[in-house]
């Protein structure tokens, strides 16, 4: 590659460097220092050296960064999977044998000689006294109300669609954080009413219609974005460790004094910019009269 080809890619390499590398890294500090001389075509062997091992040095950390993102990916699928699995063996258990996990509640007492049974699929009304709200449960209920889960999940799906930030990594991270809420609402909205249906909480033991059983439902199942809420955080710090474009492509002469360092560090070794004049230069042309008192120029001290 030739030196301009070199000077040309220089910011593109620092740009990479300062995405992946950290900042006490000796090699980006080093390139930082000598990025306006490569930049203004001052190559030295040693530079190109520097910008293969700084490169080379990148781009494993972005291999590994793009590791951790698939693997969290993995993750999240994977434990979609099992709550799905759950899932669907609750509907099954609860087709199979309805009893076993009812959701049915009795909201009037048996003083009266009569009760309602209230489950997610149907009300019972004017039932002797001593009925078992288990025995009138329905082979669908359970699969209603993981239903009804799914619908409350699916609105904080959509809710929290505001907070995704499109990424340029190849693996879809937010849509498999996304996708687990959903049978996660479902499960949820299944524990909530039985919970519920064990006077677990004070002053819901008794739902008393068919109408309020879904309504819980669906609201249990919108709670779990409360659990899910820490995984969609960790998804999205693990994609902001994935370094983004700087803007040392825009202005790549900037990058050094960005770094923070010396103004006389981030030039030529002598602390003059690329195009800054000697000090000699700055004295004049040999000329034997020193500076001035009021800061004049020699040749306007001299008359001319």
């Amino acid at each position: 590659m030739s030196d301009a080809e070199v000077a040309g890619r220089a910011s593109e390499i620092m740009a990479l460097v300062k995405d992946h590398l950290e900042t006490d890294d000796p090699r980006r500090t080093r390139l930082a220092l000598r990025l306006r001389p490569v930049i203004a075509g001052d190559i030295t062997p040693s530079d190109r050296d520097l910008m293969a091992r700084a490169l080379d040095a990148a781009y494993s950390s972005l291999d590994d960064e793009l590791a951790r993102v698939r693997s969290l990916r993995n993750i999240l699928w994977a434990a979609t999977v099992l709550v799905i699995i759950g899932v669907v063996n609750l509907a099954l258990y609860g087709w199979l044998s309805p009893s076993s996990l009812s959701l049915c509640f009795s909201p009037q007492g048996g003083s009266t000689g009569a009760v309602t049974v209230v489950c997610p699929t149907a009300e019972y009304h004017n039932e002797p006294a001593d009925t078992d709200p288990s025995r009138l449960a329905g082979a669908t209920d359970i699969l209603t109300v993981e239903i009804a889960g799914l619908a409350g999940a699916a609105l904080t799906v959509i809710a929290s669609l505001r907070r995704i930030r499109g990424t340029d990594s190849p693996y879809m991270l937010p849509l498999a954080s996304a996708v687990l809420k959903l049978p996660t609402g479902a499960l949820s909205a299944f524990l909530g009413l039985l919970l519920i249906r064990g006077a677990f909480v004070p002053g819901l033991s008794d739902l008393d219609s068919r109408a309020q059983v879904l309504a819980w439902a669906a609201a249990f199942g919108a709670a779990q974005h409360l659990v899910t809420r820490l995984v969609d955080d960790r998804a999205q710090m693990t994609l902001s460790e994935v370094g983004k474009t700087t803007e040392a492509v825009l202005d790549p002469e900037r990058v050094a004094v960005k770094e923070g360092l010396p103004a006389s560090a981030a030039g030529s070794p002598n602390g003059a910019g690329p195009h800054d004049e000697p000090e000699e230069a700055a004295s004049g042309d040999g000329d034997d009269d020193g500076p001035a008192p009021d800061g004049k120029p020699a040749h306007r001290r001299s008359g001319a």
